[in-house]
């Protein structure tokens, strides 16, 4: 049984998400305090340490980094060497 659920590579390595983290010196609740949506502790370390976020989880993430990065922005690749289902770096 070999479907593409299955050939999906779950744990993916340290994202680009947690080089940004520690470059600014921000913790798992820094981000969770400034997120507009109900992000939570847990699914932001998934997002650092790599392993696989659905798209909506993805964008909160990036929704609450933005705000601790106002005036300056970041965009999903920033983040994430994958998006949703899809590798960003193909």
């Amino acid at each position: 049984m070999n479907n593409k659920k299955n050939d999906l590579k779950l744990n993916l390595g340290v994202q680009p998400l947690d080089t940004l983290m520690i470059k600014n010196k921000w913790t798992n609740n820094f981000i969770v305090k400034n997120s507009l949506s109900q992000l939570t502790h847990k699914q932001l370390q998934k997002g650092r340490k790599g392993r696989r976020l659905t798209a909506k989880i993805q964008n909160k993430i990036l929704e609450s980094v933005n705000i601790c990065l106002f005036p300056k922005k970041v965009e999903i690749g920033d983040l994430f060497t994958y998006y949703g289902n899809k590798s960003l770096r193909d």
